[in-house]
């Protein structure tokens, strides 16, 4: 017994163009025996005539004196055509690849931009993408082109250079909102390239440069003045001990004599400098004296 309340199904399946639940009539009855008749008459010629093929990746849409006749679609395999008052509409279930040339966006913060893309969907019923559109494919690329527009001149250019993944993702929502009672379902979309002004490239380019430089600074500053820091602590370390300073005096003339063998450089302690200007300065006063 009918309720009278309708459920979300009998709803999508009122709202389909064509299906009914409504007879024949008595006409329709009629030139539905009118058309048996003819098939028996013309058989087995009839037969080949009404047989009809419906690949794996297809479906048929039969329209019976111009109303659809189930609300779901026939194949695959072998389906029976009526002559005179059948007409069926073969449909393809294969995921279709939608190429969306280069749109030119202006972005949130006033930037022209070319941004292209692709889109890929599938028809995932047949009735609805016969009966409620005239053209699936054609009113899905322009939907497509639409939405791209739409969702990218609500971004900035950074965004749209960093965030690409969540951009796809919410035009690919929109897109399947949209096109749900066409009976598409919206696989995937990529946003494939984005083309900026050559001008505003160089600009970029510019500032991305600058933006090198200035780290490439910091990080010299910054090692400067960790080695300063390592030398003093060195420097504290080496007058603490004077047999440390003879060895990296040693230690310096194994380095330079690896490298190059014609340099021989001998350290001296400094006392024995000091030693040593003294003896000279004493022989110089004598020498004077004696004179």
């Amino acid at each position: 017994m009918d309720s009278g309340v309708s459920t979300p199904e009998k709803q999508d399946k009122e709202n389909l163009v064509g299906i009914n639940n409504k007879r024949l009539g008595v006409c329709g009855w009629i030139l539905f025996s009118l058309s048996c008749l003819l098939m028996i008459i013309t058989f087995p010629i009839s037969i080949w005539m009404c047989l009809k093929i419906v690949k794996e990746y297809e479906r048929a849409v039969v329209f019976r004196l111009g109303r659809i006749q189930a609300s779901k679609a026939k194949g695959p395999g072998l389906i029976v055509i009526l002559p005179c008052i059948d007409v069926f509409v073969k449909v393809d279930l294969r995921t279709v690849t939608c190429n969306i040339p280069p749109q030119e966006i202006l972005t949130r913060d006033s930037v022209t931009t070319q941004v292209d893309g692709v889109v890929y969907y599938r028809i995932y019923s047949a009735v609805s993408a016969v009966a409620n559109v005239n053209d699936v494919h054609q009113a899905t690329f322009l939907l497509a082109q639409t939405t791209l527009r739409n969702v990218l001149g609500t971004q900035t250019l950074s965004q749209i250079l960093a965030g690409r993944e969540e951009i796809a993702h919410s035009i690919q929502t929109l897109l399947d909102d949209a096109t749900e009672l066409w009976g598409i379902r919206v696989a995937r979309v990529e946003i494939k390239d984005v083309r900026i002004p050559l001008q505003l490239q160089r600009s970029m380019a510019a500032e991305a440069e600058a933006t090198r430089e200035a780290r490439a600074r910091v990080l010299a500053a910054e090692g400067e003045m960790n080695a300063s820091k390592s030398l003093k602590s060195a420097s504290m370390v080496l007058a603490e001990s004077p047999i440390a300073l003879q060895l990296r005096y040693l230690q310096t003339l194994t380095t330079v004599a690896t490298e190059k063998n014609s340099t021989i450089v001998f350290p001296l302690p400094m006392n024995i400098l000091e030693g040593i200007g003294g003896v000279s300065y004493e022989n110089n006063k004598k020498l004077s004296s004696r004179a």
